[in-house]
């Protein structure tokens, strides 16, 4: 982010703010600053007017005496012109002042503000200062200006919290000055930073205010990118980051880079540290960036540079990238090996054979170089004074080269020559070519000289026989004192036949030759045979010229024979050796002269002599008599130099280049150690150079004096012998051109490397706690600290190498490499360990001797533990899970013990559910873990992510278990007796779905009842399917897509059902059908209704078929007009959440609408829903069925009393519909059933109103545990009729199942209503929306609770309950059946169901109409005023005819309609004449049997309706359904179906009672009516209920206490008193009384069972009235099914049924009441259903029946009852006695 810019300051004064104000503009303020008391200021005020007119305006001066301007005068302003107002400041003491100066114009009023202010001091800078994004431990800064905008010098000082700070911190400023002050931020913590500083300012009184200084620090992050070739030896561990610089040519640079990443978002700073090393390192590695800063989201490019020195010698370096505050550390391995020229010789000899003296002969040598490093060589020969010479004594050989020389052979002297040349290599070993040829002459021919003597001579120079002449040695061969080997060597004979054999030559290290040659070093590999002295001379200055003193040269013959010593002449050069040819005596020496020459002052001269020495007696071959004992000649050289500078002047300006290592190639201590130095000659004259030995003896040098010619070149060898491994600076001086002041001192530093090995952690290595029988491996490093590679050893005793090992156990360290190697721990038993190993290290040595090692000791300690892993959670519960989802969770596994655990787990599946076990049991594992292996550590824990995924709408249990990874342990096959449980997860498969809990009709269906909308819509279907699993086709598209390419799309699902919207007539309004969905179960659910368009791709007008079928026109027009809609079509339900969908058929064409029609549940199921309606004329009749099949409800064979069954359908069309069963087929079945009723049709004719449902109520009687079918066509008068499939199932009871296929047809429970399935309008709502009150008995009454809710927040509403038919009325009751319910309050509705007294199931749509009761109000309002008008307009009327005589018909207004307002029309013998003008003229409105849809509306809006006062329609109430199904069973079956039941309901006999004493009629006109009895009479009805209601619990009591039936058993066996053989005739005759006194109890054939009107009662028969052929035949069939079940129960043991009869006492006298056991008529409760006729029999356990009974009481006066001695005394069968 780059600093804050802030604006420059401008010279100019600020502008001072101007307003406007209605066309004048004018300054808001005038200030005055800087005054002084007892002056007056002068300010100007200036108007301008901006306005297109004239402005006039005046103003008013200040209120106050220290402002004041001219006497106030109106003022105009032209347009565009300025007023200029002085101002008058007058101040009289220090302080502000403030004042204001106010104008007026016809607009309105504006001021203009005065203001003088004191001089003070203030600051001005920004409020907050961004700064950059900083890394950590970094720095980063911007600047913000502060300015005095003050009147006073001002001092400020900042106070700024850690990490800011700034600069300057404190400082002055002048009024108006401006300086710029620099925020630092260097944050320590990664964090935000918000913090405020303070400047502080002013002058006694101090002032403050605050910055915001915000800054950003974030932790940097650098990685190491290593570019180009991986390193093949990269290494475990910490250096992982390795450079490579392959093989570099030796004294070369090659520079490679290494690039540094930022991958933060911060600037990172960073330094670059080489690895300290405290011992001799020459750095050949070199890196010029010691730190830098690596951009955000960048890089930096590090260059590191490879210079190396020594040939063949690997180099190692350790470069760290540091990141500021040391955050993190980067260690880069850096490795490079040094290659130089690899030089070879094709020959290392040169044979001239022998040519004549004078002549000279040329051979060629070849020189190649091998390697692509260039290459410097040196023959180690003055080709000017020598018989052999070089045409390329010394050249640069470039890479992968080869080079002829020529070879030139010259001799001086007729003998044989041979000199053995080096050949000088920089960067390489010297190596050696022999030069060999022999001369003749006339007079002297010696031996010629070939290779195989010189293999010869050197083999007897081992064997110490050459310093003997050949002669010497042939007269020793001949006396056998020499033998020649096989070779063709001599040799001398051994003494004893076992000793070792003779010495044989071996070709010596070529540096060893060079240096060991006995003269420039003591030491030699063989004793010389000839030497001469000096070797090397300087004749120094040789001014003059003349007096140059002669060199004495001394030549020594060491042999045993006679030596000739020939010089080389030298033509042209200032040296020459007198005498040039002397013999010399065995062990003898000779004294030579070197002449020195010069021949021109200030000069450079210098060169080699060259000398052979021969034996004498080889100058003739005729002298050789054994060919072994040739011996070649030995070549001497003296170098010598001198110069003729004068004393005056200068010597030559060596121009030079000098390649010389820093350092000594590393070695051993006492090990010589070599090394090459190249001296070039840039220059255009000769250079001579001599290096002073004397002046550091510790190094030796070869050559150590000579010239090199213009653009030649010198090669030197330098030795040395490092002692100890203390480093020594060698210092040589090599002084050029004779002169001191050309001395070059070169510096070297030796040192003898030792063992050095660097153990990591001071040789300690420590182990955490491992677990037993596993193991532990850590990365130990160990460093080889010198500059030779050592070889390592690691020896660990045998007793720990099953615990402890390591990798890899030997290896070769580069120099100053560190490696890092793997120690594995293996504890074996619950311990800690104290564990040594060893290393030794030696060089790396071709030597096969054993070098000198070093040992190192390392220290490990470990601990072996056992443990044991947990799960956080051991029972972890998913919940539920989508089938075919996936859900992941993490189990988290803990570590408590001290030690890592290494583990396997594995996991065991169990699925249950409803399935098979077998099955899914070969399922696959469902859960799927992350990673089944891992590790622990110490005290942690580990998360492993688990994956679920089902496939079964199952219940999923997993098992994971683990087992400890050992090395016998390393698979689940391995480890199953080892595993333990870790933790159990548990999910639930569940596909998402949901329910329709509830639907409600509206518009023309709104008088459809709910049972039957379920039923037109399949609902309970459409539940059950949703219930399932979804079968794989319809999960191919899991998601609502369009896939289709056609208009009827595929269908992928086996699930179909209709949607039945049923009928209407054409133009009513649309069939709205709410559905209710909720997700009654746990994950969310997405739903969408897929109409053929939404499933339709999007395709061009070329693809798409220009041709469709009738059925996809049919399909197309209904969706193009919408006929079907559904809102909303897609949705999301939560868990538990509820939403309405609805549905809506439009009623536009005639005819029957199909549309398939789509449910598709994401990830679930997808159900094709048919939609269909039908639309009929306005006129038609029409009939709706649901389905052609109706199913009775199955029915148990021999059921005494089959229950009465109901068939529903439904009247769409506008006009009332008369249907009519025919009875044919039922007749038939009758027949084929043995005259047995199977099928009887109770309604066979009814009518039906527009718009609701009819019943036809049907008994379905099995004779035969078989299903019964029956074609029955139902006719529609005026209609279509229809063939209806009804079929029936009987069932065996005795067969497992079948009671309880009887008993659970309905159990009582109710469907709670739902708030939210609301139609538009609603304002109530009912409790619940069904009410099933189960199986009851008969005679007994069942009641519920049902609340109507008024859900609007202001309005009541009114309510009125209806119930369809007649019948339902009479064993349903409502209370209350209307009222008001006011706003958001609840009226409860007592729901009370008294069966008919024959079994019959009930389905009893009870319909609420709810009116809001404004509405009703407002109706009421205006039905009674156009009722007044009526009335009104039916006596008032007007005559306008002038022809009163004439009699003509009042002409009725346009367009009245031949309804009741007809019957309104004003007569015409009424006719007076009006005063007054009449209203519009009354007519009543035709109530249309349909709801008003549009098509009414749209007949209501004629014309004429303008003109004629229509009668006010009623509100359209709401109508709520509430659906109440029962069966109600005979007493006698539900007794026998439900025994457990029984108890629970009351047995209510309270109509008889009505019939006698509450209506009056039978009493009326009896007198002798009990007191007593009248008031029973005059009781209310609730009181009557009371009473019998208690008198029902205190005999229940009695039947159910055990102790009074045992006080009652005891009476009966009492023996008969004797006085009750007296009997009076009152008793007698009270006794016939009481047999008269039973009346017949069956209630199904009681006249009285309804109290209802006789109008209503002869209702119920015209509708419910049967076939009379059937009826009979049905009575026929029951008693005769009574007989046979009598006979059949006679054969049972039967209980006493027996009732408790109180006896009444007899009005004419006042004995208490008497009681005892009597036998109850047919149809109570206790009475036996088979033994209408028979006695009796006496009940084994009368205890075990809890029966109750209710007494019959007898009103009349004679009838009493008296004790019997037996209860069959008590017998009557009469009908009640009349009062």
């Amino acid at each position: 982010m780059s600093p804050l810019q802030f604006p420059k300051l401008s010279a100019r004064k600020p502008k001072k703010k101007k307003g406007v104000f209605w066309g004048i503009e004018v300054a808001e303020t005038l200030r005055w600053r800087g005054w002084e008391l007892g002056k007056e200021m002068i300010k100007h005020l200036i108007l301008k007017n901006v306005h297109e007119k004239t402005q006039k305006l005046s103003y008013r001066c200040p209120s106050t005496r220290f402002f004041f301007t001219v006497f106030p005068q109106p003022i105009t302003l032209s347009p565009g012109m300025s007023l200029t107002l002085p101002v008058v400041f007058r101040p009289t003491e220090k302080k502000e002042y403030e004042d204001s100066i106010c104008f007026k114009k016809a607009e309105g009023e504006f001021s203009v503000t005065l203001h003088a202010t004191l001089p003070r001091p203030c600051l001005s800078f920004p409020a907050a200062v961004q700064l950059p994004v900083c890394a950590v431990h970094n720095v980063t800064e911007t600047t913000f200006p502060v300015r005095n905008i003050g009147d006073l010098i001002t001092v400020f000082a900042w106070e700024t919290p850690s990490p800011f700070y700034m600069i300057p911190d404190c400082g002055m400023l002048n009024p108006g000055a401006e300086c710029m002050v620099k925020v630092v931020f260097q944050p320590k913590v990664a964090m935000v930073y918000d913090v405020a500083a303070t400047c502080w300012f002013g002058g006694e009184e101090k002032q403050k205010r605050t910055i915001q200084l915000k800054a950003l620090a974030k932790y940097p992050y650098l990685r190491v990118s290593v570019t180009g070739e991986e390193y093949e030896g990269v290494q475990p561990g910490k250096f992982q980051d390795v450079l490579c610089f392959g093989s570099v040519p030796v004294g070369t640079t090659v520079e490679k880079c290494v690039e540094i990443f930022n991958m933060s978002v911060v600037d990172a700073p960073c330094r670059i540290e080489r690895a300290k090393d405290p011992l001799l390192q020459d750095h050949v590695f070199s890196c010029d960036v010691s730190h830098g800063v690596v951009p955000a989201n960048g890089k930096l490019v590090l260059c590191i540079r490879f210079q190396p020195q020594i040939v063949g010698e690997h180099s190692t370096d350790y470069f760290t990238i540091i990141s500021a505050g040391c955050l993190l550390q980067t260690v880069l391995k850096v490795v490079g090996s040094c290659k130089g020229p690899l030089v070879s010789l094709h020959q290392y000899s040169v044979d001239f054979d022998w040519i004549n003296l004078g002549e000279s002969l040329m051979q060629t040598l070849k020189i190649s170089n091998i390697s692509d490093v260039p290459a410097y060589y040196q023959f180690d020969i003055d080709v000017r004074g020598s018989v052999f010479s070089l045409d390329r004594p010394c050249g640069v050989l470039e890479g992968i080269t080869t080079l002829a020389l020529k070879v030139t052979f010259r001799p001086t002297h007729p003998i044989s020559y041979h000199r053995r040349v080096v050949c000088l290599v920089h960067h390489q070993e010297p190596m050696y070519v022999d030069f060999f040829g022999t001369c003749h002459s006339d007079i002297a021919k010696p031996a010629i000289l070939q290779a195989r003597h010189l293999s010869w001579y050197r083999t007897n120079m081992v064997r110490g026989l050459t310093f003997y002449p050949p002669d010497i040695l042939s007269v020793m061969l001949k006396d056998g004192k020499l033998q020649m080997d096989e070779k063709g060597a001599l040799m001398l004979p051994p003494e004893i036949p076992q000793d070792k054999p003779p010495k044989e030559y071996f070709e010596a290290n070529s540096m060893t030759e060079y240096f060991y040659d006995g003269v420039s070093s003591e030491l030699a590999l063989f004793p010389p045979h000839v030497s001469v002295s000096p070797r090397e001379y300087d004749f120094g200055c040789c001014v003059p010229l003349h007096k140059v003193e002669p060199l004495p040269l001394c030549v020594t013959n060491h042999t045993k024979g006679t030596m000739t010593v020939a010089w080389t002449p030298s033509h042209g050069s200032a040296f020459r050796v007198s005498p040039e040819i002397c013999d010399i005596p065995p062990l003898k020496s000779s004294a030579f002269r070197v002449l020195f020459q010069p021949t021109q002052l200030n000069s450079l001269y210098a060169a080699e002599l060259e000398g052979f020495a021969s034996y004498k007696v080889l100058r003739h071959y005729s002298n050789i008599e054994e060919d072994a004992t040739i011996c070649p000649s030995w070549c001497l050289t003296v170098r010598l130099r001198a110069h003729t500078y004068e004393a005056e002047r200068e010597h030559f300006i060596p121009q030079y280049i000098l390649d010389v290592p820093k350092t000594f190639p590393p070695v051993a201590p006492n090990t010589d150690t070599y090394c090459s130095m190249l001296l070039l000659n840039t220059g255009t004259s000769s250079i001579t150079f001599s290096v002073n030995q004397a002046a550091c003896p510790s190094v030796l040098v070869k050559p150590c004096s000579g010239h090199i010619i213009p653009g030649g070149h010198q090669i030197f060898f330098l030795s040395t012998h490092p002692v100890n491994t203390v480093s020594q600076q060698h210092v040589l001086p090599l002084q050029l051109n004779s002169c001191p002041g050309y001395t070059k001192e070169i510096a070297l530093r030796s040192c003898g490397e030792s063992l050095l090995l660097l153990l990591e952690g001071d040789g300690n290595l420590y182990f955490k706690p491992v677990y037993i029988g596993t193991s532990s491996t850590r990365m130990y490093t160990i460093k080889n600290c010198t500059r030779l590679p050592l070889v390592f050893t690691w020896k660990i005793h045998e007793s720990d190498s099953k615990i402890l090992s390591v990798s890899p156990t030997a290896g070769i360290l580069q120099p100053y490499e560190a490696m890092a190697q793997a120690w594995t721990f293996t504890p074996d038993k619950e311990t800690k360990y104290l564990l040594r190993a060893m290393v030794s290290v030696r060089r790396k040595s071709p030597d096969p001797m054993s070098p000198q090692s070093a040992r190192y000791a390392l220290r490990i300690v470990g601990e072996g533990a056992l443990g044991t892993i947990r799960a956080q959670k051991e029972h972890l519960d998913l919940g539920n899970v989508l089938v075919g989802d996936l859900q992941s969770c993490s189990v988290v596994l803990l570590n408590d013990g001290i030690c890592s655990l290494k583990y396997i787990l594995s996991v065991e599946q169990l699925i249950t559910g409803p399935c098979d076990p077998e099955e899914v049991r070969r399922d696959p594992l469902a859960l799927e873990l992350e990673h089944s292996r891992g590790t622990i550590p110490a005290r942690s824990k580990a998360f492993v992510q688990i994956t679920v995924r089902p496939v079964r709408r199952l219940h999923y249990t997993w098992s994971i278990k683990y087992a400890i990874c050992t090395p016998t342990a390393t698979d689940l096959a391995s480890t199953t007796e080892e595993q333990q449980p870790l933790c159990c997860i548990v999910a639930t498969g569940v596909y998402p779905t949901f329910c329709i809990t509830d639907a409600c009709s509206a518009g023309s269906a709104s008088g459809i009842s709910k049972l039957h909308l379920w039923r037109l819509f399949s609902l309970d279907t459409l539940n059950e399917y949703l219930e399932r699993d979804p079968t794989p086709n319809e999960l191919t598209y899991r998601v609502p897509t369009k896939h289709s390419t056609c208009l009827i799309p595929p269908v992928y699902t086996p699930f179909l059902l209709d949607f039945n919207f049923g009928a209407a007539p054409i133009g009513s309004e649309p069939t709205l059908v709410m559905l209710l969905l909720k997700n009654k179960g746990v994950v969310p659910v997405e739903w969408a209704f897929l109409f053929p368009y939404d499933q339709k791709m999007d395709m061009e007008h070329w693809a798409e078929d220009a041709e469709f079928s009738p059925h996809e026109l049919h399909q197309m027009r209904i969706q193009d007009n919408q006929l079907f809609g559904v809102s909303p079509k897609s949705g999301k339900l939560l868990p538990g959440q509820e939403e309405s969908v609805q549905l809506s058929h439009r009623h536009d064409f005639i005819g029957t609408d199909r549309l398939p029609v789509l449910l598709k549940v994401s990830y679930g199921h997808e159900i094709l829903l048919n939609f269909s309606g039908v639309t009929v004329e306005e006129d038609q009749r029409y009939i709706h069925f649901a389905s052609t099949k109706h199913l009775f409800i199955p029915i148990a064979i021999g059921t005494s009393h089959p229950p009465t069954q109901i068939y529903e359908f439904y009247n769409g069309s506008s006009m009332p519909v008369i249907f009519e069963v025919q009875l044919d087929n039922i007749v038939r079945i009758q027949e084929e059933n043995f005259q047995h009723p199977v099928f009887v049709c109770l309604t066979p004719r009814g009518e039906i109103p527009p718009g609701t449902t009819g019943h036809i109520e049907w008994i379905f009687s099995p004779l035969e545990a078989r299903t019964y079918l029956v074609d029955v066509p139902i006719h529609i008068l005026g209609g279509e009729s229809a063939l209806i499939t009804f079929q029936g199932v009987g069932y065996d009871p005795n067969t497992a199942g079948g009671t309880a296929t009887s008993s659970e047809v309905l159990a009582p429970s109710v469907f709670p209503g739902s708030t939210k399935l609301t139609v538009p309008g609603q304002a109530a709502t009912l409790s619940h929306h069904r009410v099933c009150l189960g199986n009851i008995p008969d005679c007994t009454k069942a009641s519920r609770l049902v609340f109507l809710n008024n859900i609007s927040e202001s309005k009541a509403v009114v309510f009125a309950w209806w119930i369809s038919t007649c019948k339902d009325k009479r064993v349903l009751q409502i209370a209350p059946e209307s009222g008001v319910v006011q706003p958001r309050e609840s009226i409860p509705c007592f729901i009370t169901l008294r069966p008919s007294g024959s079994a019959s199931f009930y389905s009893i749509d009870l319909v609420c109409k709810v009116y809001i009761q404004e509405s009703l109000v407002q109706y009421e309002r205006d039905l009674q005023e156009w009722e007044k008008e009526k009335e009104r307009q039916a006596v008032e009327f007007t005559i306008t005819e002038k022809d009163l005589g004439t009699k003509k018909k009042p002409k009725s207004p346009a367009g009245r309609s031949s309804d009741s307002a007809e019957t309104e029309n004003i007569p015409e013998s009424s006719a007076v004449i009006r005063k007054y003008k009449t209203l519009p003229p009354i007519k009543n409105h035709p109530m249309p049997n349909l709801p008003a849809g549009h098509f009414q509306r749209r007949l209501l809006l004629d014309k004429e309706a303008s003109r004629v006062w229509v009668r006010p329609e009623p509100p359209k109430p709401i109508l709520l359904h509430l659906g109440v199904t029962a069966r109600s069973y005979s007493i006698e079956d539900f007794f026998s179906n439900f025994t457990s039941e029984f108890p629970k309901y009351f047995l209510s006999r309270s109509w008889p009672l009505e019939s006698k004493f509450v209506d009056g009629s039978r009493d009326r006109d009896r007198m002798d009516v009990d007191p007593k009895w009248l008031s029973l009479a005059a009781a209310s009805k609730q009181e009557l209920q009371i009473v019998t209601d208690i008198l029902t619990g205190v005999i229940r009591g009695l039947l159910e206490n055990t102790q009074f039936h045992d006080a009652v058993r005891r009476s009966l066996d009492e023996p008969i008193p004797y006085f009750s053989q007296f009997r009076c005739a009152e008793s007698a005759e009270l006794q016939d009384r009481r047999q008269c006194s039973m009346a017949p109890s069956r209630v199904y054939a009681s006249p009285d069972l309804y109290p209802e009107k006789d109008g209503e009662r002869k209702e119920i028969r015209q509708e419910t009235s049967p076939n009379n052929d059937l009826l009979e035949s049905w009575e026929i069939f029951h008693h005769e099914q009574l007989r046979k079940q009598k006979e059949m129960m006679s054969s049972r043991p039967l209980g006493i049924w027996w009732s408790w009869c109180w006896k009444t006492h007899c009005r004419t006298s006042s004995k208490p009441a008497e009681g005892r056991w009597c036998q109850p008529g047919p149809g109570s409760l206790l009475y036996p259903p088979a033994l209408l006729e028979e006695s009796p029999i006496q009940h084994p356990h009368p205890q075990e029946h809890s029966c109750w009974a209710l007494c019959c009481l007898s009103s009349s006066s004679t009838s009493s009852l008296h004790s019997s001695s037996h209860p069959c005394d008590v017998q009557s069968n009469s009908d009640p006695p009349t009062p």
